[in-house]
């Protein structure tokens, strides 16, 4: 089976998902995680035997929408569990935008690398 097509990821999935690294020593951040889990009550793991926390796809993108109204908006906690308590149609609209932008600059890119390596070998 696939790796990416599990119906379940590992906290340590998620935070390479959200790309949470410590900035002093590199690792992954996954205390982020567990710090949100105990402001956002919508963000709730699956613990199965062992203790260990499970992500389903939905709570992922909860978990993106938060790190996204964080990190990127700047925004408050407070301020996100407001949106996130209104169930806000418009965060969706927005945040999809958000992701797709930085998808489409990515591939343009990666188009104009490939573009400069063949105008030098040419």
């Amino acid at each position: 089976m696939n790796e990416n097509n599990k119906t379940y990821k590992t906290i340590g999935d998620v935070a390479k998902i959200l790309n949470l690294v410590d900035k002093k020593t590199g690792k992954l951040s996954t205390h982020t995680i567990r710090f949100w889990e105990k402001e956002f009550k919508q963000v709730k793991p699956n613990i199965f035997s062992g203790r260990r926390r499970y992500y389903d796809i939905k709570t992922i993108e909860i978990l993106k929408k938060i790190h996204y109204l964080l990190k990127s908006k700047g925004m408050t906690i407070n301020g996100v569990k407001k949106l996130l308590n209104q169930g806000d149609s418009e965060l969706d609209e927005n945040f999809n935008k958000t992701i797709n932008k930085k998808i489409i600059k990515t591939k343009i890119k990666k188009i104009s690398n490939i573009l400069k390596k063949l105008q030098n070998n040419g």
